[in-house]
């Protein structure tokens, strides 16, 4: 497995190896004890997601849970292509507000771990994507929070236009980023 730290060290791009034939392919795509040895991510999951995305656009985030609920996320997408990012949310980090992002493909195989007390958001390059992801903890409506993913206070580079974002109500409603001080501690 290739382990490769980011701008930000916690989050951590992943690709595990993928061996194919004439037949197909076969991947290992989590190893508890490999993680743990080899990516230093020493968290039980468990919830598994799946997202489809229809078309090209489609902006999912910012989103994080509040303890005693907050999600650590390993996600890949085995369809399409996406632009993940994590955000630090964790008030008193010296990368707090800050911003790291990586292409996931279907191709690629890269995954991306983004532990707890990170906002994490991703869109979609290409029509009909799959992303999968496994969580740290089980959703809880009272603890999920957003901020709205083109926040100038934070200044993520997406690589679409504004006026290209597909959006739920309740993502192009979320608040600024001046409103998560607070949520996580360093």
């Amino acid at each position: 497995m290739k382990v490769e730290r980011l701008a930000i060290p916690e989050v951590v791009l992943i690709t595990p190896p993928k061996f194919g034939d004439a037949r197909g392919f076969f991947s290992e795509t989590y190893n508890y004890p490999r993680l743990k040895e080899e990516a230093g991510i020493d968290l039980a999951f468990v919830q598994d997601n799946h997202s489809f995305s229809r078309q090209r656009g489609v902006v999912r985030g910012l989103h994080c849970q509040l303890d005693p609920h907050a999600q650590g996320k390993l996600l890949r997408c085995s369809k399409g292509a996406i632009y993940d990012v994590a955000v630090d949310a964790r008030t008193g980090s010296p990368t707090y507000g800050k911003w790291v992002g990586a292409e996931l493909t279907g191709d690629n195989w890269a995954q991306l771990w983004i532990p707890p007390g990170f906002l994490h958001g991703f869109c979609t390059l290409t029509d009909d994507v799959e992303v999968l992801y496994k969580c740290t903890d089980v959703w809880n409506k009272a603890s999920e929070r957003a901020v709205i993913w083109n926040c100038p206070e934070i200044g993520i580079d997406w690589p679409i236009k504004p006026e290209e974002a597909i959006l739920s109500e309740k993502d192009a409603a979320a608040p600024h980023f001046s409103e998560a001080t607070g949520w996580f501690q360093y």
